[in-house]
């Protein structure tokens, strides 16, 4: 949903990180000494909006971004270069080993190495995710070491799903359930949200588009001051927007995104929390509403012509969702096209399921929600 308390967020950083980070401050910082061999990006897949730089890097933007590959070794040593940015904003990166986590690690400027223990002559599978979204920091995989073992491309699942959100997408304050504390990345945690869920309950490669406090008329507003510049819309054909640092020196906004290269069979839109805050009950905000997410849905369908496209929202608050309901229906009867569908997502249950910071769902309801939109997603696809 929205970033409503970063000034409280500033204040608060210093007893978030040392008390409830999600990840350490670092794993081990690099040194001269170390291998500075680029991943090789053709033997890994790339998850989500994952931009292969032309010098080897490979930068992670977007949340759920990083790559998967297939390890046989005794040790894979990977190399990490945050893009600074304040304490509380660095990028949060998990890596897996055959889906258990095996380390946690908010990188910053300095960089970080992670170890990745392998079987021997046998392969694990091994994912390098960006937990924390693109708006505060991204983050590069410069160097990789394998030690005299192999990687190789691990295959691509069968399904593709793209999500489109805003901070409930992001995992937001997933890990803090503490409501007095501000946001930090370091509690931040895609792997936690519906979205991941719901690919991982479907057998589905995902791509998350998704910006805390972004709507699709207006971002986030406690002014009722219309927030246009912080829309879903103005971002989605590149390769994620950050506040202050990118992909060494090209904005991921400046990065158009090669829509060939990851081809859904269902684009989620979960979107309009933040704008309720603009729209309020006033029927002409909501009409603008509808009017502007019925333009997002013609640019979705442009950008991917045969996908399922299924419009949901609720999840904090019900404001709006007759108006999304609305846009999916005039959407359909201006281009008809009827390859669209709609979900009421439930209001969360803080009282029996939890809420943390800034009231976001907690991972108890986004469990929950990623067992009815699995379900919505099988329903429609017949899978």
């Amino acid at each position: 949903m929205t970033v409503k308390k970063k000034l409280t967020s500033l204040l608060c950083a210093a007893v978030m990180l040392v008390c409830l980070s999600g990840c350490s401050q670092s794993s081990k910082a690099n040194t001269s000494s170390e291998r500075k061999t680029a991943m090789p990006v053709n033997s890994v897949k790339l998850l989500g909006r994952t931009y292969a730089a032309p010098d080897g890097k490979i930068w992670m933007g977007h949340s759920g971004t990083g790559v998967e590959l297939e390890y046989i070794g005794e040790k894979l040593t990977v190399s990490l270069m945050g893009n600074g940015g304040a304490a509380e904003h660095i990028a949060r990166i998990g890596v897996f080993v055959d889906g258990e986590r095996t380390s946690d690690v908010c990188v910053d400027e300095k960089g970080s190495t992670v170890e990745i223990i392998g079987k021997g002559d046998k392969a694990v599978n091994v994912k390098i995710i960006k937990l924390s979204e693109c708006a505060f920091s991204c983050c590069a995989i410069t160097g990789a070491d394998t030690h005299g073992g192999t990687i190789t491309k691990a295959a691509d699942k069968p399904r593709r799903v793209e999500f489109i959100g805003d901070s409930i997408t992001c995992g937001y304050g997933v890990d803090d359930q503490d409501m007095s504390h501000g946001f930090s990345t370091a509690t931040e945690d895609c792997t936690k949200s519906y979205a991941y869920k719901t690919a991982q309950a479907l057998g589905a490669d995902y791509s998350l588009v998704s910006f805390s406090g972004y709507g699709v008329v207006s971002g986030y507003t406690d002014t009722g001051a219309k927030q246009d510049t912080a829309t879903v819309p103005r971002y989605y054909e590149s390769c994620g927007f950050t506040e202050n640092y990118g992909f060494d020196g090209v904005k991921p906004s400046e990065c158009p995104w090669d829509f060939s290269s990851f081809t859904p069979d269902a684009v989620v839109v979960n979107l309009g929390t933040n704008d309720q805050s603009y729209t309020g009950s006033d029927s002409a905000r909501q009409s603008e509403f509808t009017q502007q997410y019925v333009s997002f849905l013609k640019q979705i369908r442009a950008k991917n012509p045969k996908a399922k496209i299924i419009c949901t929202l609720g999840t904090m608050g019900d404001l709006l969702n007759g108006a999304m309901k609305t846009a999916a229906a005039q959407y359909s009867a201006e281009t008809g096209d009827n390859n669209v569908a709609a979900l009421d997502l439930p209001l969360q249950q803080p009282e029996t399921d939890g809420v943390t910071i800034n009231g976001h769902p907690s991972e108890i309801t986004h469990e929950k929600t990623a067992n009815l939109l699995a379900e919505k997603i099988k329903s429609e696809m017949n899978w």
